[in-house]
């Protein structure tokens, strides 16, 4: 598999990574699978402090023992669970970060998290504060990088200007353009990598998931997707499937150094891994993606 350098950093990563949020919760099926990511060559697992309230992290650190050298784990934190309140409260707080890191390296088993991310963000934030808790735990040695996951560009631009981010992670596929237009030409002018998520756009554009596609995506009507898919037909009539053309755009773009893709099963993880491997879309394959329409009909947040 081909790798990557996260950003500037030392963190070499594979094309293709592990979304672990919907790996469930039974650890006789999901510690296997982890083994398998690793077997084939998967070293990047995203998981975050809020999946599974915590249980998602205690399988990895389960999983990865005996082979912590061979994972770079990338974890989240901003978001908090209040007593008495229903939902998630957003808390970017440097107390929060500092603390939630402590719960985060328990269930990992592990002294040091390779890449911390902050897990939202907005322009309302104390955001001095927030790069001052990740600085802090970077100096520590309790991270070795970190970065932020949101899909906000005025809140990407700002962690871009103001700190060492070495990463963004966005929603990025051939139904969800939005990072073309901003975000990914500035890191890739300042040397920092995209992960992205979602590049088969929740299954609308995954091998046999007619019935995804109907339901549409965002504000994507089932009708022009179905259309998209069927524009889309000429790519893969050959060697490479509707999955692997989708997965093959986003890891086009110069920015992007992983695709965190999910898996709950070992023949999903199997087709995410061979699809590395696909043949690679030329520029004028490239171009007949980017001149469809339906690819142009969600709109940029603000």
């Amino acid at each position: 598999m081909k790798k990557n350098r996260l950003g500037t950093s030392d963190l070499i990563v594979g094309e293709i990574g592990l979304g672990c949020m919907s790996l469930g919760t039974d650890e006789s099926k999901v510690i296997p699978l982890l083994h398998e990511a690793l077997d084939l060559g998967i070293n990047f697992l995203d998981t975050a402090d809020i999946y599974d309230n915590g249980h998602n992290e205690e399988l990895i650190g389960k999983a990865i023992k005996g082979r912590r050298s061979d994972v770079i784990i990338a974890s989240k934190v901003g978001n908090t669970r209040v007593e008495g309140q229903d939902g998630l409260v957003w808390n970017p707080s440097k107390a929060h970060i500092m603390e939630a890191i402590k719960e985060s390296l328990r269930r990992l088993q592990t002294d040091y998290i390779d890449l911390y991310q902050l897990h939202g963000g907005t322009m309302d934030d104390n955001i001095d504060e927030t790069i001052e808790a990740f600085t802090q735990l970077k100096r520590e040695g309790l991270i070795r990088e970190y970065g932020i996951s949101s899909i906000r560009p005025n809140v990407i631009r700002e962690y871009v200007d103001r700190s060492h981010i070495v990463s963004v992670m966005s929603q990025y596929s051939i139904l969800d353009r939005r990072p073309e237009e901003e975000v990914l030409p500035l890191l890739t002018q300042k040397g920092i990598s995209s992960i992205v998520r979602g590049a088969v756009a929740s299954g609308a554009l995954a091998d046999g998931r007619e019935d995804k596609a109907q339901k549409g995506y965002l504000d994507i009507s089932g009708e022009d997707v179905i259309s998209l898919r069927q524009q889309l037909e000429p790519l893969t009539q050959a060697n490479r499937s509707l999955s692997q053309t989708a997965i093959q755009y986003v890891l086009a773009h110069p920015a992007v150094a992983v695709l965190a893709a999910g898996a709950s099963s070992s023949q999903q993880l199997r087709e995410n891994v061979e699809a590395a491997s696909s043949p690679a879309l030329t520029d004028d394959e490239l171009q007949m993606i980017r001149s469809i329409r339906a690819a142009n009909q969600y709109t940029q947040h603000r």
